[in-house]
């Protein structure tokens, strides 16, 4: 078993990372959207969440796309001050990852037999730039 995901940021952020200039595209009409990232510097940690757990230089590489249905879809709690407001979308993705110290080499299926349960392209605005009523 193997979990990668990036190390904790100084900031103490964990599971995020700065999206590369370029990596993430919009259609004009905000559709349909493509993340592409390649070679993202990650950690392979098998035994997480333990907090001992040892962790190993790892490489991940991914491709989603979004694209929008004509089902439109609206999500606000103004309890918890979010709101989103876009469509629900058809979702692909395909992944690789690499372990170059030990040899692990992952590929997922290719992307045009992957169907997520859920997807979702639109807006989201929360906390204090949340305009009630």
């Amino acid at each position: 078993m193997h979990d990668f995901h990036p190390p904790i940021a100084p900031s103490e952020l964990y599971w995020v990372t700065v999206i590369p200039s370029g990596a993430l595209t919009v259609s004009t009409d905000g559709r349909k959207a493509t993340l592409e990232i390649t070679a993202l510097e990650v950690i392979d940690q098998p035994k997480w969440p333990a907090h001992d757990a040892t962790s190993t230089p790892a490489r991940l590489s991914y491709r989603i796309e979004w694209t929008a249905t004509d089902e439109a879809a609206v999500y606000d709690d103004p309890a918890k001050m979010f709101r989103a407001t876009g469509w629900r979308a058809n979702t692909q993705i395909q992944a690789s990852v690499e372990v170059p110290s030990t040899g692990f080499k992952w590929t997922s299926d290719p992307m045009n037999t992957s169907n997520a349960a859920f997807g979702f392209i639109g807006e989201e605005v929360n906390g204090r730039y949340l305009k009630l009523g």
